[in-house]
């Protein structure tokens, strides 16, 4: 008695491999289509690479006059939640960051601060501390006795570490000057 046959068999096993057959010579083809023609993204970065300062000014402004638009005609609902999606993702990317990557983008803020405030006006500048010492007032008005008091805690402290860092830098000051008259 012959065996039985399990699976497939025939032409429905030849028009099986057929198909894979097919299958794979499409995903090549799609493969090497995707390999020869640029990605959306990149036609944008070589479209921008080759923009002139004015072009590139206009582009930049007519993306900023949209999106004041679009943030005027937002609720305040959408805002808040718009606000809270921007700071979740900048924890995010926080946490992931290195030392490395951490002091970078403090270096390059910590520059941006001192370009503007070096390039600002009297009376911006004036402005900018009003508006300062305005929030500062408000945040005291605000805080409990709790973080009063451990706001003044740390404020006696580094005034503490302050002192000290004199007295230490007084004392090298004075060592070397000694050390510098006993050598003559």
């Amino acid at each position: 008695m012959p065996k039985r046959k399990i699976g497939i068999t025939g032409d429905a096993a030849s028009r099986r491999r057929q198909l894979e057959n097919v299958k794979g010579e499409l995903l090549k083809l799609k493969k090497k289509e995707a390999a020869d023609c640029p990605t959306m993204a990149q036609r944008g970065q070589d479209r921008r690479a080759e923009e002139t300062e004015e072009q590139r000014n206009i582009r930049l402004s007519d993306m900023a006059q949209r999106g004041q638009e679009r943030r005027a005609e937002e609720t305040e609902e959408q805002r808040n939640r718009r606000l809270a999606v921007m700071a979740q993702r900048g924890q995010e990317r926080r946490a992931e960051e290195t030392d490395e990557q951490r002091n970078s983008r403090l270096a390059v803020m910590a520059q941006r601060g001192q370009e503007r405030r070096a390039e600002e006006t009297e009376e911006q500048r004036n402005s900018r501390l009003a508006v300062m010492a305005q929030r500062g007032q408000r945040r005291r008005a605000e805080e409990t006795d709790e973080q009063r008091n451990s706001r003044l805690s740390a404020m006696l402290q580094h005034a503490r570490e302050r002192r000290l860092n004199v007295i230490e830098g007084q004392n090298h000051h004075q060592i070397q000057t000694f050390m510098q008259l006993e050598l003559f």
